[in-house]
């Protein structure tokens, strides 16, 4: 049987209002309308890299959820189990503008939305299983009661059917109820994925270890085939099943603007170069580069780039 996507993601998508200048939220007058969400800006990257992507999530019927709901569809994603629910609102997001790197004031009004109330029953197993490929996170499992356990069944069938899986722990901490509890509930999550994609100081919380090759021993010691450990302009350190030990470079970046997504990217890199058959060091090094450009943009997804501008880069 022919299947019919690439890749599936489940997650919220909130509406992002990034300020017209630098300083704190209450002083801004005016804001630029864009996408935020994990799962969203990978979805986007790699629809515009040219593989077919779905979309599950909620949104409401709010102009905020018209919104995102057209710019997902304008991305060509598929977005036949986005629900949208008139009894539910859409989450959104404010966001500080910064120009020097450093992390920007974020303020959330998500609590309760569409997204929030999704479960097990959001998942259409065919639809799911017509992908060869799940990316999870950590921020879908964080966000209710319900998400958790939709997100841990999303990644074993997905596995139980041979399909790959990826995982981004992306440490949301206000969306949990300790610190304690994300710890077991993310490593347990990474359990189920084939590729652990941590960033170094999230990897320290989540393992204990010190080190990038700590790290990605720990969840290579409880069954992923591959763990690349984030470790920003440094580059990245990875260790697989297939292709050993290693460490790839950052690339060189003018000047830092804003970091929010720069994970993103980088999972946009490996993941597309991996089912685009190229190996590990390659994978690793393509997402190194998309993660270089995402901290060149204010937004989050406006550095993903095609896949004209990747062949253009080589990569």
């Amino acid at each position: 049987m022919t299947r019919a996507l690439d890749v599936i993601t489940f997650g919220e998508a909130m509406m992002l209002l990034v300020a017209d200048r630098p300083g704190p939220l209450e002083q801004a007058e005016t804001f630029f309308k864009r996408t935020a969400g994990a799962e969203t800006n990978v979805a986007i990257g790699l629809a515009r890299l040219g593989l077919k992507v779905g979309w599950g999530s909620r949104l409401g019927t709010d102009s905020m959820g018209r919104y995102l709901l057209a710019a997902m569809e304008k991305e060509g994603i598929d977005c036949s189990h986005v629900v949208s629910d008139p009894s539910q609102k859409t989450g959104f997001q404010f966001k500080g503008k910064v120009l020097d790197g450093s992390d920007p004031q974020v303020e959330y009004h998500r609590q309760g939305s569409a997204a929030s109330h999704m479960g097990e029953a959001d998942i259409d197993q065919p639809w799911l299983l017509s992908a060869r490929h799940l990316h999870a996170t950590g921020v879908f499992a964080a966000i209710s009661a319900s998400t958790l356990p939709a997100a841990r069944t999303t990644m074993d069938l997905m596995r139980a059917a041979g399909r790959s899986v990826s995982f981004d722990p992306n440490l949301r901490p206000t969306l949990w109820a300790s610190p304690e509890l994300m710890r077991q509930a993310i490593n347990d999550l990474a359990t189920r994925a084939d590729w652990v994609l941590p960033g170094l100081e999230e990897g320290r919380f989540l393992t204990g270890e010190d080190s990038a090759e700590g790290i990605a021993r720990f969840y290579r010691e409880r069954g992923a085939q591959l763990v690349v450990v984030k470790l920003g302009a440094q580059g990245a350190y990875f260790d697989s099943a297939t292709a050993g030990c290693g460490h790839v470079p950052g690339f060189a970046v003018a000047q830092v603007i804003d970091t929010v997504g720069a994970g993103d990217g980088f999972a946009v890199g490996v993941i597309s170069a991996l089912l685009d058959g190229q190996g590990v060091p390659e994978a690793v090094r393509r997402g190194a580069w998309i993660g270089a450009r995402a901290v060149q943009v204010l937004g989050d997804s406006e550095g993903l780039p095609t896949r004209a501008e990747l062949d253009a880069a080589g990569l």
